[in-house]
This record gives structure tokens, C-alpha cells and sequence, in this order.
């Protein structure tokens, strides 16, 4: 029976799949009737059930709309998307704008009763299963020796390193458990591998914009930070990475390479394989920031680079803070040649992981409830982002430009040069509308007239009214 609804489950997703794909790439166009439910029914072969769920499915998304006594309509408009932002252009040589205060204020408002939590890219507790997940807690201190209050081994829990590997031939990982070390989260991971591979006064290449923690990291740890060009749909430009690597500018690379923060750009997977060519030729470390991977809108999860890598050079990192838990902070590393250097830094740092939280995750894994839940989440990330596209589309100010994300939390939105984005930021705080303005994703002084926007909230009415104040607040500052 179950077999049965899986079956039934995967054939309304797979419909709705083939009508968005003919709606987004223009051949069903805005106003055009789509196939009658019985048509659907008939063609398929599927109940008329299935049929309306498939049509649900669209219309949450806001790409159809249901006419009374008339059947079904293409809502979509390509005339209505943001025209998207140029390649990226950073200097040669950081300035080092301080945003510090700045990244403190948005973290100072986090969870505030009344705001409008766009400045962070973490999901809502709405879309969470924090029933399942408050479980999950019981079963493991209920399993786990002590009931979790002693100390797990260094490489952390035995039973989570052994899902992760599992979970990683996704994107053909092939990764033994014995090569994974959990940690504090992503970006504990990521401080780990840094320190692990850098010394003050080093240079670590990231794409431009970039996550500010990454940056904030760099900054703490004395490195310094070569920014490099990015196209809003591609990611990184491998020539300019080229070019860096001849002139001995890098020591290590710092990459997100699928579903980028904040641009949403996701690396084509020929990309990531001639990057991590690229590396191995120059014998340069690669630290992979795959925290969005699983986040994605198409059929498949796209490879990372840790999928290429021969020599050993890339240190393969995620968490799933931004999938299912936040504050569990329960992340990992796939650290290659480098486990030794990475254990170190861990032991020396934190000695082990927390218990409780990482049996609570492994127990999602293995049961997959991970794989469930990510697959409702995914829908309506998805549709959440067609929406925030229209509505950028219909309130932001003209000559408003955004990324379209295929994965991940974040869109990121350029408006006319005049706004300034930190300006409009401090008018939008006193109607509770919180955002990441762009300054904060550089260490120079560009992206003024940038912002992120997390789409990882429960869409409705109020959401919307929101948007659409801050698209009026943006137009006033013109």
C-alpha cells in the first residue's frame, strides 16, 4: 500500500514537472488554457486526484491560476521576472570596508517578535519538523550511553558519519564514513579546514559577493581576501581564477559551490570538474562550502567538486543548519589528505561533538524522514522564490534586477544605483522589515545598492504586504 501512494505521489510531481517546464521555457505562454483534468487523467493514465494535485502543485507555485466554470491558465510571465544582474566585478585588492557593526545589528534582531526575518537564509520553524525532531531527541537519549552527556569519539558520532556517507553518493561522493568528521555545524567546519591550511598574512580566493561569515572568518584568522568575478547563474569565473593561479596569488580557495550565498548561482558541474583540475595542476586546497546542495529545484541533486577530486585537495563541508535544525549546529567534513590537520584543529577546539543533537540527525537519516522532509521543503522553497520573483517584479522600483536560484534559500536583488541599501535598511527597521543589505558581502566598498533576501518563510498575506512596503520604501529613495 505504501509502494502503491509513493508511486501515485511520485506521478502528480512528475506531471507538474513536465507543465512548469513547458511554462518557464515559453511554450505554454501567459493566458494559454492548459489540458482539462480528464485530458490529464486520460494521457497519464492517473486518477483525477492526481490530476488536481498536480495542478495544486502550479498553482502554489503561482505559475497557473483556476478560472470558475473554465478550467486552467498559465499564470506565469517572463515579461514579469527581473531581468538578472550583470557578472560581478570586484577590484584586484581588497579595501576592507568594515560592515562588523552592521552584521551585529542584523544578528542583534534575530527572532524579534513582529519582524520580517528576511535577513538571514534559514527556514522558518513553520517548515520544520520539529515534532519528528523533538522525537528523535527521546529515541537518543534513550539509545546513546549516558543518554549522550559523555564525550564522543574525536571523528565524531560513529552512526551519523556512516548516513553521511551514504547520503553522500547523491552526488556520486563515494565517501567512506572514515573519511568524515562532524562538527559544530558548516561554518565550524569551515573554520577548522582554514585553520588547518592557512597562516597569517595568506591569501584565500572566494567569489564576489560571498557569505559574511566566510568573510568575517577571513578577518578573524588575519587572512586575506581575493575576491573574484561570479555570474549570477554560473558561479565563479574560471578564467579569472586562471589568471589569479598563474600569478601565485592564491594559497587556499574558499568556494560555495552549489546554490551560492547570496547570489543563488550554482556551478556547472563541468565547471566544478575543470576547477578542481584547475587546483590539482597548482597543487592549491580547495575548502567546498556545499551547504545548499541538497536545496534544489530540479530533477537531481547537482554533483559538488568533492565528486571530482583525485588528489585528495578538496575539503568537502555541509550541515544541515539551514535543512532541518539550525541550533542544533551539527555539521561535517570531508576533509581529504588534510583529516589529520582538521582532526587536530578539532580536539583542539572542541575535543567532540554534541552528542545528543548528532545521534538525533543520524536517526533522520537512517529512518528517512531527512529525505521526506526535504522533499516537501524543496516544493515550497521553490514556489516561495517564483513568488518573491513576481513580487520583486511588480513593487521594487524600475530597473530592479535579481538572480533566479535554482536551489537554496536566497535571492539577491540589485536595485537602481541611487538606492542605497543600508539607508533604506535602517527605514525598513522601523516597519519591522528586516534584510541583508550587499554591503556586508564584500570587504570592499561596492554592492551599495544591493540585497539578500531569505525566501525560506511561510508564505501568505502578510508576507506579501511586507514585500510590497519594502518595494514602496525602495521607490521613495529615489
Amino acid at each position: 500500500m505504501k509502494k502503491v501512494k509513493e508511486k501515485l505521489d511520485f506521478m502528480y510531481i512528475r506531471i507538474a514537472k513536465v507543465i512548469e517546464q513547458q511554462i518557464l521555457n515559453g511554450a505554454l505562454r501567459t493566458g494559454d488554457k492548459l489540458p482539462s483534468l480528464r485530458t490529464i487523467c486520460r494521457e497519464y493514465g492517473v486518477s483525477q486526484n492526481t490530476a488536481l494535485s498536480a495542478y495544486y502543485n502550479l498553482e502554489s507555485k503561482m505559475l497557473i491560476e483556476t478560472k470558475p466554470q473554465s478550467g486552467y491558465y498559465v499564470r506565469y510571465s517572463k515579461t514579469k521576472v527581473p531581468a538578472l544582474p550583470q557578472i560581478t566585478k570586484p577590484e584586484a585588492e581588497a579595501h576592507y570596508a568594515d560592515s562588523e557593526l552592521l552584521v551585529r545589528k542584523i544578528y542583534d534582531g534575530l527572532g524579534e517578535d513582529g519582524h520580517l526575518a528576511l535577513a538571514l537564509g534559514i527556514p522558518a520553524n513553520e517548515l520544520l519538523p520539529i515534532a519528528k525532531l523533538n522525537k528523535g531527541l527521546t529515541v537518543a537519549m534513550r539509545e546513546l550511553k549516558g543518554s549522550g552527556v559523555m564525550y564522543d569519539k574525536i571523528e565524531g558520532n560513529e552512526r551519523l558519519r556512516r548516513q553521511i556517507a551514504r547520503w553522500s553518493f547523491a552526488m556520486e561522493g563515494h565517501l567512506n564514513h572514515d573519511e568524515i568528521i562532524t562538527t559544530g555545524g558548516c561554518l565550524n567546519a569551515l573554520s577548522y579546514c582554514m585553520m588547518a591550511l592557512t597562516k597569517r598574512g595568506d591569501t584565500v580566493a572566494m567569489e564576489s559577493p560571498i557569505s559574511f561569515g566566510m568573510l568575517q572568518l577571513a578577518q578573524v584568522l588575519g587572512v586575506k581576501v581575493l575576491e573574484l568575478p561570479s555570474d549570477p547563474q554560473h558561479g565563479i569565473d574560471l578564467n579569472a581564477l586562471e589568471d589569479a593561479l598563474k600569478a601565485n596569488k592564491i594559497n587556499v580557495c574558499l568556494f560555495i559551490s552549489n546554490f551560492s550565498n547570496p547570489l543563488g548561482s550554482c556551478m556547472p558541474d563541468e565547471n566544478k570538474k575543470q576547477t578542481v583540475r584547475l587546483l590539482e595542476k597548482y597543487n592549491i586546497p580547495l575548502i567546498e562550502n556545499d551547504l545548499n546542495g541538497d536545496i534544489y529545484f530540479g530533477q537531481q541533486r547537482p554533483k559538488s567538486c568533492k565528486t571530482y577530486d583525485e588528489s585528495g585537495l578538496v575539503l568537502w563541508c555541509s550541515s544541515v543548519s539551514k535543512t532541518l535544525a539550525p541550533g542544533y549546529r551539527v555539521g561535517w567534513v570531508a576533509p581529504g589528505k588534510f583529516k589529520n590537520e582538521v582532526r587536530r584543529m578539532k580536539l583542539c577546539h572542541s575535543i567532540s561533538s554534541t552528542s545528543v543533537t548528532h545521534e538525533v540527525i543520524a536517526w533522520f537519516l537512517e529512518t528517512g524522514r531527512y529525505e521526506s522532509h526535504l522533499r516537501k521543503l524543496r516544493h515550497t522553497l521553490h514556489g516561495n522564490m517564483l513568488k518573491f520573483s513576481r513580487a520583486i517584479s511588480d513593487y521594487f522600483p524600475e530597473g530592479t534586477m535579481a538572480t533566479r536560484p535554482r536551489g537554496g534559500f536566497v535571492i539577491w536583488v540589485e536595485l537602481p544605483k541611487a538606492i542605497d541599501a543600508v539607508t533604506l535598511y535602517e527605514k525598513c527597521l522601523r516597519y519591522k522589515i528586516s534584510f541583508a543589505p550587499g554591503r556586508i558581502f564584500t570587504l570592499q566598498n561596492q554592492y551599495d545598492n544591493c540585497l539578500r533576501l531569505n525566501y525560506g518563510l511561510l508564505w501568505d498575506e502578510k508576507l506579501e504586504r511586507d514585500l510590497k512596503l519594502l518595494g514602496e520604501l525602495a521607490c521613495r529613495e529615489l
